[in-house]
Order: structure tokens, then sequence, then C-alpha cells
């Protein structure tokens, strides 16, 4: 058997309706993987694409701005696929203004989506995972502002670098346990995040002259890196964080 298949295995995916969220889903299902679909909204186009895999899929509705849905969301996974054995901490928000005009609102919400449930999610998997030793994958989706300062958003670099040492801390907790968490970093990513800066030809101009690979990335580049790091390829890899970046911080 492959060490990348993920056939039995049941996966979690927050944000999955669109962009890299729905990317990795039907990576994961590729790889043999039951689908929790996780998202704001509708996830009939993410259930077409995951459905010629012949893979059990179920849509779960949530917001996750607030913590509420996290007990609800595990207990439908787990009454309809026995557990979750991978979750993949994507969901987030972007809220972009100069660091003088950034409102508390805009802080407090993207702190709240990008940090704040990604960490109480990760840590309900966390206690399932180890309280009946068969162990698990967490893989949070973190950002080159995990390592950088980015500009014109101060909020969501502060979640995803405070995402790379929650990470960290899980890692360091919880690899004894069986339980790998670990992070992949995204490099500019065509996706509902970066459309402002694709629509800026001077900002997309200069992004795409420092990204050695000539192009922005898809959603479906991070897919590899996905099962990667859900599969027993990676029984070993605890508290990395993984650029998909098309060599970005090579630079």
């Amino acid at each position: 058997m492959s060490r990348f298949d993920l056939s039995g295995r049941s996966a979690l995916v927050t944000g999955a309706n669109t962009g890299i969220g729905q990317a990795i889903a039907v990576a994961l299902a590729e790889a043999g993987a039951n689908i929790v679909a996780v998202g704001r909204s509708a996830m009939d186009d993410t259930e077409a694409q995951c459905r010629p895999h012949r893979t059990g899929f179920l849509a779960v509705a949530a917001d996750l701005s607030t913590i509420e849905p996290i007990e609800r969301m595990m207990g439908l996974a787990e009454a309809r696929f026995g557990r979750v054995d991978i979750l993949i901490n994507n969901a987030g928000i972007i809220r972009r203004a100069d660091a003088v005009d950034l409102t508390e609102a805009d802080w407090d919400a993207v702190m709240d989506v990008n940090l704040k449930s990604a960490f109480f999610l990760a840590q309900a998997a966390g206690r399932r995972m180890i309280a009946d030793g068969a162990g698990g994958k967490i893989v949070n989706v973190a950002s080159l502002l995990s390592f950088q300062g980015g500009i014109r958003v101060a909020s969501y670099t502060a979640a995803k670098s405070g995402l790379a040492g929650v990470t960290r801390i899980l890692a360091n907790e919880w690899a004894s346990k069986g339980v790998n968490v670990n992070a992949i970093a995204p490099g500019y990513i065509a996706s509902n995040n970066t459309a402002a800066l694709m629509a800026d030809p001077k900002r997309s101009a200069d992004i795409l002259g420092r990204v050695p690979a000539g192009r922005w990335g898809e959603p479906k580049d991070i897919g590899g890196a996905a099962v990667f790091l859900s599969s027993p390829a990676a029984d070993f890899i605890h508290g990395v964080l993984l650029p998909v970046d098309g060599g970005w911080l090579a630079r």
C-alpha cells in the first residue's frame, strides 16, 4: 500500500467551499479519504469534484467567526464516519487597511476566524485523537506572512504568525501521543483573498517579479502538500511550516 494512501481515513476540511480549502478536499478525496467539508456557503461544487473518487462526503454549514459550531461539527463528522483522522484548519478571512486605519472590529474578525477558532478546533480534534489512542494528523494553513510582515494586513499577519506558534506548541505537546501537527504556508495563490492584489497591476507585477516560478500559484498546488502531511509518509514530521510558494522565500 502506498505511504500516501488515505483510504479509510476521514478528513475534516474547513473553508472547503472554494479556493485552497476546496482543492485540499478534492486532493484528499483523490488519495482515498472521506471528506467532511465545512464552510459558510453551499458545498455542491466541492462535492461534485470529490464524487468521482468514490469516497464519503458530508457537507457541514458553519460560521467559524465563533467557536460555537465546533462541537456540532465534530459530532456530525463522528456520526457519519466514526472519527476525524485528519483536520485541515484552512478557514480564513483577510482585512486590508493601512495599520494607522485598521479598526478594532477588523482586527477581532480576523483573529477570531484565523487563530481562535483554528486553535479550538485543533483542541477538539486533538482531545479525541489522544483519548482513543489512534492519533491523527492536524494541518494548519498558515501563510508566507507567518514568516514575513506583509503590507496593509496587520491583523492577518498577526493571526498567521500566531498560527505558526500554535502549530509548534501543539507539536511539542502531542507528538509523543501520536498526533502530528504541521502547517502549510501558501505563497501567492489565486483565490478570493488575493483577488485585490491580482487586480492591481503594479502589486501583481511586483509579486510576480519576486516569484522564481514566474506565476501565481493555483489552489491545486496546495493539495499535494496537504496529502503528504496527512499521510503515513509524514509520520515523523512534527511542527513544520512547509512553504508552497513558487520559491518566494528562497529569493
